[in-house]
C-alpha cells in the first residue's frame, strides 16, 4: 500500500453535510466563544486529510502515522497509532500546545476507540458528545446527538457551553438557511436539519 492508495480512499469517504460551516462557526460564529477544531482520528493521517482537504488544515489532522519505504514508496512501519489511548495522548498534547483548561475541552466520537478519551474528557470536567448509538460510547458521553448533518453537534454545544435557549439555536440555524426540522429530546438527540427546496426522505 502506498501514500496515494490512502489519498484516494479518502476522496471516496462520503461525508456528512455541513462540515465546512461547522468548522466555520466553531472558529468565530458562537458569540462570545472560539473553538479550535482538531480531527483525531485511528484512520491513517492521509486518508483523513484527503477526505478534509480544503476544509480542515492538515495540521489540525492527527492520525495514524506510517513510515513508507523510500524505494518502493509502500507503507514500511507504523510511527504512531492514534487509536485508544493514543488519542488520550494527542488530545493532551493539543490541549497543552493550546493552552485550554481541562474543562473548555470538547470531544466528540463515535466508536470504541473513543471511550479511552470520552472518560479523560470526562473525569476532567470536560465536554463529551456521542454521535452515534454505538455500545459504551453513547452510555459515557454527556449528550448524543443522532444526525446526518454535521451541524448538529453544536445543538447541545449551544444548550449546554454556550446558554442558549432552543428559539435562539433555530434563530441560529435559520440565518444559515438551514431549518431544524426534528428535534426528538430524548438522552440522545435525534435532529433532522433542511435545506429549503430539498425534497424530504
Amino acid at each position: 500500500m502506498r501514500r496515494e492508495h490512502l489519498q484516494e480512499a479518502g476522496r471516496r469517504i462520503r461525508l456528512k453535510r455541513n462540515i465546512p460551516l461547522l468548522c466555520r462557526l466553531l472558529a468565530d460564529g458562537i458569540e462570545g466563544h472560539h473553538f479550535s477544531f482538531h480531527v483525531v482520528s485511528a484512520a491513517p493521517e492521509e486518508v483523513i486529510q484527503s477526505a478534509l482537504e480544503g476544509i480542515v488544515p492538515p495540521d489540525h489532522i492527527h492520525g495514524t502515522r506510517f513510515r513508507y519505504e523510500p524505494g518502493t514508496g509502500e507503507v514500511e512501519s507504523i510511527l504512531r497509532v492514534v487509536a485508544g489511548y493514543g488519542k488520550v495522548a494527542v488530545l493532551d498534547g493539543l490541549q497543552s500546545r493550546l493552552d485550554v483548561p481541562a474543562d473548555h475541552v470538547v470531544y466528540m466520537g463515535d466508536g470504541s476507540s473513543d471511550v479511552h478519551v470520552m472518560l479523560h474528557v470526562n473525569r476532567r470536567e470536560g465536554y463529551s458528545i456521542a454521535v452515534s448509538e454505538a455500545p459504551y460510547v453513547a452510555q459515557i458521553a454527556r449528550r448524543t446527538v443522532i444526525s446526518d448533518d454535521a451541524l448538529s453537534v453544536l445543538v447541545p454545544m449551544l444548550e449546554d457551553i454556550a446558554g442558549w435557549r432552543p428559539p435562539g439555536i433555530r434563530a441560529l440555524f435559520e440565518s444559515h438557511g438551514l431549518h431544524i426540522h426534528e428535534w426528538d429530546r430524548t438522552r440522545t438527540d435525534r435532529v433532522t436539519i433542511r435545506e429549503p427546496g430539498l425534497p424530504s426522505a
